[in-house]
């Protein structure tokens, strides 16, 4: 599927949209699942079809179904909400490659720790007033000074899972 997406400011629309995680821990044995309940974020879409754009991560709202787990994830040792409220994602760039492909280039800050990050998007619909972006790529969260892993039961990538729809703001 070619699509083309129209140019103009584009404003993240929270209750269509979804970032996730899965991390796989004790030993690589059980895959925590979570999701970011709070998502916001912007974009723009420059008359040669590249793209810029934030997104923020309210690091309070990750929830993973246990609150004993969700109240350690947010605390000092892992996340810290306390002291970094966001996760942040600012794409420098969105090019189209084939089909419905883009290769977003930007910069993501956990913990206030920023990092590059290259990922392949897809576009999954775009008409004029609506765009839907899905993602999936991994992250080192050692590189983010999440580092906490008693007993080495939290190494290796976190996986996440995105999907995220925009509305057109402007004319």
């Amino acid at each position: 599927m070619t699509v083309a997406v129209e140019t103009g400011i584009w404003q993240l629309d929270p209750a269509a949209s979804t970032v996730g995680l899965r991390h796989r821990t004790f030993w690589g044995l059980v895959t925590v699942k979570g999701t970011f309940t709070a998502v916001t974020g912007e974009g723009e879409v420059r008359a040669d079809g590249s793209a810029t754009g934030t997104v923020r991560l309210d690091v309070a709202s990750l929830d993973t179904g246990n609150a004993k787990r969700d109240t350690h994830l947010h605390s000092a040792d892992l996340l810290d909400a306390g002291n970094h409220p966001e996760i942040t994602f600012a794409a420098r760039s969105a090019d189209r490659l084939d089909g419905d492909s883009v290769r977003v280039t930007g910069q993501l800050t956990v913990r206030g720790v920023g990092r590059p990050l290259t990922f392949t998007a897809r576009v999954a619909s775009a008409t004029a007033e609506a765009l839907t972006l899905e993602a999936e790529f991994t992250v080192d969260r050692d590189q983010f000074g999440v580092t906490w892993n008693q007993l080495g039961m939290m190494r290796g990538l976190t996986t996440v899972t995105a999907g995220l729809r925009f509305t057109r703001t402007d004319g």
